[in-house]
């Protein structure tokens, strides 16, 4: 089917851009040392997460009547207030988590949301986990473990709420499969962006207690990276998910998301971010165990919910 085809493609060049947003959020970071420590690092997050999606917010607007619409419509303030709030939660814990750890690690745990959607759907469906899914998990497990040196007994709080985050873009995947099946992809994309403009302001404020953290959008060094991750990494990538997604199983697009993390680790060793060892190659156990749980989800049902889509 030509649909299925277009979807895939447009999900793996999600992957692309979404690798290039660990760097771009780790150059932001690494420019804020000196408000890192006057604002708080809550609140210079929070400027940053609301930045961003106010950029895509505000970009998107003048371009599509139907978001525009969407703002006046009580169903898809619903729908955007659903996807806005896990998508900020999400955010906001990866982007705290990415100023202790470096891109490629960051990128590699984050994509244990392939892991949690996989489990979260044979909850959601009550069917019982194989012997295929639970090597799977085991195998990505292993790879989280050790992919930032020997075996973390204690993770740091980096990588610990980098896997929180994970588990929040997992439900987002879920409730994004069942929202956008209901409600125009466009419309919810705006209303959702409006919910994480409007959640990080207040979450940066309250965090930071001063009104001039917003200052941190336009210090030197973060400009640049800050309209890469409004324009592609939320904007063009939202958009894409939103509309593509409704056509494969959630599980179906986590295995092509599980790609993510290479590009990530291949983008950051290009800026000099990471030092390639060992350890990081473990990162592969992480991908090949998303690969082998997505792979025994494939023959499942076609979708969460009970309507399988558009034909």
């Amino acid at each position: 089917m030509a649909t299925r085809r277009q979807a895939i493609i447009g999900l793996f060049f999600v992957t692309l851009l979404w690798g290039g947003t660990f760097v771009w959020m780790k150059q932001a970071m690494n420019s804020l040392e000196v408000e890192l420590d006057e604002y708080s690092e809550a609140g210079v997050v929070g400027v940053i997460v609301a930045t961003r999606f106010l950029i895509a917010f505000v970009a998107l607007l003048p371009f599509s009547s139907r978001a525009r619409a969407a703002l006046t419509s009580k169903e898809d303030w619903k729908g955007g207030l659903i996807l806005g709030s896990l998508m900020l939660a999400g955010f906001v814990l990866q982007m705290i988590g990415i100023e202790s750890v470096t891109p490629s690690v960051s990128a590699f745990l984050t994509s244990l949301y392939v892991v949690f959607t996989a489990i979260l759907s044979v909850k959601i469906s009550d069917r019982k986990p194989t012997r295929m899914m639970i090597a799977g998990v085991l195998l990505a497990t292993l790879g989280a473990g050790f992919i930032d040196g020997p075996p973390h007994i204690v993770w740091g709080r980096g990588e610990v709420l980098t896997v929180m985050c994970a588990f929040f873009f997992a439900l987002h995947i879920i409730y994004t499969d069942s929202i956008t099946k209901k409600l125009d992809p466009l419309a919810v994309t705006s209303t959702s962006f409006a919910v994480l403009v409007a959640g990080a302001s207040i979450f940066a404020l309250v965090a930071s207690g001063d009104p001039m953290v917003a200052e941190v959008a336009w210090q030197e060094g973060v400009v640049i990276p800050l309209l890469c991750l409004g324009l592609f990494g939320s904007l063009a990538c939202i958009l894409m998910l939103n509309a593509f997604q409704k056509y494969l199983n959630p599980t179906h697009a986590a295995i092509i998301y599980s790609f993510e993390p290479v590009w990530a680790t291949l983008y950051g060793w290009y800026e000099g971010m990471i030092d390639v060892s060992i350890w990081l190659t473990m990162g592969l156990l992480l991908l090949i165990g998303n690969i082998i749980v997505e792979l025994d989800e494939s023959g499942e049902e076609p979708h969460l919910s009970e309507d399988a889509g558009p034909e």
